[in-house]
């Protein structure tokens, strides 16, 4: 595989004299399959450049297929801009995750409404094809494409690329879902085992091997606690994922608008002497504008095998916000902001939700809703979390696969483990924000079950025992 860089700055572009050398455009990356199959990794500023570049010197009509890993701004203010869009003959598929009411298409031609930009997208001459995806996996000519959920304020998507014998990870906007990582609080000596947190876990499998893995760095750890829940990653946290997971190269990716090129090779040196640390060879580097790299065949774990191929571009059925056929929560948190803070959440997110007290409040609204998942507190006093889920685990009810959201004031390792072997899917870090539950929530109604496949009503006699 062939990969160019033609936006590497993150939130905002901000070019200059003082980003000369890393590039001041916003994400866009191109990559390109030994078949020819041309792929392009988010449509930020940097996506003018490449439009032009490809009118000049891609055979005409041009086919392509654009991989947007979230709609915020910077990852597609290119597009409006982006010279193949406009021409007739071009052929583009659009690939962004999937929401729970507004399709692909509809953000996209949100940003060119007539208030914001002279030309609409229907007047593009271009035949553009809109994916609306979940996590799974799909094919693009040679290349094999794996979509996972990241953990940030919006629903993302990483991708990882396999093709040609190599594999390229496109992992960005990302925030650790551990903060002790994120803070280098926790190091972990290059041993994947040393991972508690199954979120963590997942991240670090989707990454693992890679020959090249393109990761957003945009924090440090000093600067990270005044941008907690903003939805990035510190240099410290993803060079100790990179190592673990025997990543081969790394780029530094989505750099802060605030750093300029020196402050950029200051971040190089240190994470390279933090892999020095952990006893890593592993080569990084800093994403820069106009880099080229020419991937060859990988050395072994090139090809991550996800098991039974689960299709990550499929339709869901439309259900209107608010509507009783949308995805049930069950919100088992005692009265107080925190409660709050999330029935206003879930409700702006156009979710049914119950508020339950207690064992036997939960276990009532359990059986009476079929929750889509469910929401419970460490250290409310009428309800053990662990023991709740454990219950739920080992009953005969349809919702014993439902997730299972535990909300903590404090990170505490050893909880987090024994919540993974009690059943809990994911925890809520306190503090944080009301989009950031909202997309949380969301990513785990569309992993598991589509969204809006309710657990269906239990069998007569199944129950929760010694609730």
């Amino acid at each position: 595989m062939r990969v160019r860089f033609w936006g590497t700055r993150g939130s905002i572009a901000k070019p200059g004299p003082r980003t000369v050398r890393y590039g001041g455009n916003t994400s866009c990356v191109e990559v390109r399959g030994e078949d020819g199959t041309l792929l392009v990794l988010d449509c930020g500023t940097g996506a003018h450049e490449l439009g032009f570049h490809l009118m000049a010197n891609e055979p005409q009509p041009i086919r392509g297929h654009l991989l947007i890993g979230h709609t915020h701004w910077d990852h597609i203010q290119g597009l409006p801009f982006f010279t193949p869009f406009f021409v007739p003959g071009n052929e583009w598929d659009v690939y962004a995750p999937h929401g729970l009411v507004q399709e692909l298409r509809d953000t996209l031609a949100a940003q060119m409404d007539y208030t914001f930009f002279p030309v609409a997208l229907n007047q593009l001459g271009a035949t553009l094809r809109y994916h609306d995806l979940l996590e799974g996996e799909f094919s693009v000519g040679s290349v094999r494409v794996l979509a996972q959920y990241l953990n940030h304020p919006a629903l993302t998507l990483g991708y990882r690329l396999e093709a040609d014998g190599c594999s390229v990870v496109y992992s960005t906007d990302h925030e650790p879902h551990s903060r002790q990582l994120a803070l280098g609080e926790e190091c972990l000596h290059g041993e994947a085992d040393r991972l508690v947190n199954p979120e963590e876990r997942r991240h670090l499998e989707f990454i693992a091997g890679a020959d090249l893995l393109i990761h957003d760095t945009q924090y440090t750890a000093a600067e990270y606690p005044a941008r907690l829940g903003w939805g990035h990653s510190t240099l410290e946290y993803v060079v100790e994922m990179a190592c673990a997971a025997r990543v081969r190269r790394l780029a530094l990716f989505h750099h802060d608008p605030m750093r300029d090129d020196a402050a950029v090779d200051d971040l190089v040196q240190r994470a390279r002497d933090h892999a020095a640390r952990v006893g890593s060879d592993l080569e990084i580097f800093a994403a820069a504008e106009g880099q080229i790299l020419e991937l060859g065949g990988g050395a072994g774990g090139a090809t991550r095998d996800t098991g039974p191929l689960r299709e990550a571009c499929r339709k869901l059925p439309a259900v209107p916000r608010g509507s009783a056929l949308a995805p049930c929560v069950v919100v088992g948190l005692e009265p107080g902001p925190v409660r709050t803070l999330l029935v206003t959440a879930l409700e702006d997110e156009g979710l049914r939700v119950v508020v339950a007290g207690g064992d036997a409040g939960l276990h009532e609204a359990v059986h009476r809703d079929a929750p889509s998942l469910i929401i419970l507190r460490q250290g409310d006093a009428d309800t053990d979390p662990l023991a709740f889920s454990r219950r739920l685990r080992e009953s005969a009810l349809a919702t014993s696969v439902t997730p299972i959201f535990v909300v903590t004031d404090a990170e505490d390792p050893a909880l987090i483990a024994a919540g993974a072997e009690a059943g809990v899917s994911e925890w809520l870090l306190l503090p944080f924000s009301g989009p950031y539950a909202r997309t949380k929530v969301r990513a785990w109604l569309l992993r598991g079950r589509d969204g809006w496949d309710n657990a269906a009503k239990p069998a007569e006699g199944a129950g929760l025992t010694g609730a």
